[in-house]
């Protein structure tokens, strides 16, 4: 089999590491993996192809900004990458986010219309079936399900400061992206966004969930007396984590800024994924500490702490759940996109968005039963339905069938 992904990052970030590991899994069941991706980028085992460049990324930017066009420009770049598709000559063609100011997503759907190469497209998010916006759940926008029109959150992800063509936008994606028919896949990474799905334009084309994964192997119960010392936690009695790519009052900054006042002093606060200035600007009691590319020392963050929060307000199925849950640490989040669905009740507690009291209780509970009355459920839960090999399988699964419908 010949895989060829297409993504904004390779082997970066959430989405870039899922796409880099169902490669991975491709390789060592025989089969050729390619990723094209748009920018950030860690070497990888399947062949990586950059999508267009710096000079062009920042003028597809800028011109989106002003005249609320994104992923309508960077048409040499496209067209570039479709003669190195047809070169490679593709079994499956795979998306995932196509939002990230790289990629024309008109030339590229007319292209694979023309081509009739089957295509899987990953939902990491709601971006593909909106006017414009890639989390609405903030803004309790719903005009997605008929027309968007008359925007009033053009500061959204991906945002605009000029024009508003959301209804523009929300018509020539319903054109675009239904036409491939039945050479089409949608892969929603929860169940929450797939029920997002089947009410959009999207409602009469397949759509096959499939959770995320992760290593097991890597996000799994470390030691961690030494990170404890690193970070000068010895003198906590409970130490609660959050991590997140980029970190904003969307993920919920804000609310464990709230969350460090009515918590006891013996209870630590560690937050990783943080800039500089969001660092320099945190309350007394909150430990902030930058991104980390290390998959090990991430597993040692969530090892040495009691619990995992994540206040959420816009997610579909958050992989940082999922690997504090590998690593035997309970999980508390709000009841956001498919976030909860990671969870059971032996693995923590889901909880209303916005009640930063409801979190304080949560915590203290989890904290006085103890992390060990929760730990072996969560290690157990993540490894039965979140390991990595049993959820890419399910796309080489999908794969094959398309495929082989695809020679009769």
């Amino acid at each position: 089999m010949r895989l060829l992904q297409i993504n904004t990052t390779a082997n970066w970030g959430s989405t870039g590491k899922i796409a880099e590991q169902i490669g991975q899994r491709v390789i060592e069941l025989g089969g050729e993996s390619y990723i094209a991706y748009g920018r950030y980028v860690n070497p990888g085992e399947s062949v990586q192809i950059a999508v267009g460049s710096k000079h062009s990324r920042r003028v597809h930017e800028r011109l989106a900004k002003y005249f609320d066009s994104h992923g309508l420009h960077s048409s040499y770049a496209t067209r570039r990458l479709i003669r190195q598709i047809e070169k490679i000559s593709p079994d499956v063609i795979h998306l995932h986010n196509l939002h990230g100011d790289y990629i024309n997503y008109r030339i590229l759907f007319e292209y694979l219309r023309a081509s009739g190469i089957p295509v899987v497209w990953t939902l990491h998010d709601c971006w593909s079936f909106t006017g414009r916006c890639a989390p609405y759940m903030t803004n309790g926008c719903d005009k997605w399900k008929s027309i968007c029109r008359d925007c009033q959150y053009k500061r959204s992800y991906p945002k605009t400061k000029l024009l508003d063509r959301s209804q523009h936008n929300h018509k020539l994606k319903h054109k675009l992206f239904t036409s491939l028919g039945d050479k089409l896949t949608l892969v929603p990474v929860s169940k929450w966004l797939a029920a997002q799905a089947e009410q959009s334009f999207f409602g009469k084309s397949r759509i096959e969930p499939i959770y995320n994964g992760i290593d097991t192997e890597v996000f799994k119960p470390a030691n961690v007396e030494q990170a404890k010392e690193r970070y000068g936690l010895t003198g906590y009695n409970y130490i609660i984590i959050g991590v997140a790519s980029t970190w904003s009052n969307t993920k919920g900054l804000n609310d464990y800024k709230r969350l460090r006042g009515l918590l006891p002093e013996n209870y630590a606060i560690v937050l990783v994924g943080l800039s500089r200035e969001q660092i320099a600007s945190l309350p007394h009691g909150i430990i902030g500490l930058p991104r980390t590319n290390s998959a090990y020392e991430l597993a040692k963050l969530y090892s040495e702490a009691d619990v995992f929060v994540n206040p959420t307000y816009a997610d579909t199925f958050p992989t940082t759940n999922l690997e504090a849950l590998a690593c035997g640490t309970p999980v508390i989040t709000y009841r956001t996109g498919g976030s909860p669905e990671s969870i059971t009740d032996e693995t923590g507690f889901v909880v209303e968005q916005g009640d930063v009291s409801g979190l304080v209780t949560a915590i203290e509970k989890i904290c006085t039963n103890g992390k060990a009355h929760y730990s072996e459920a969560c290690r157990k839960h993540a490894v039965k339905h979140f390991d990595r090999y049993e959820c890419y399988n399910r796309y080489i699964e999908l794969y094959n069938e398309i495929l082989t419908n695809n020679k009769k």
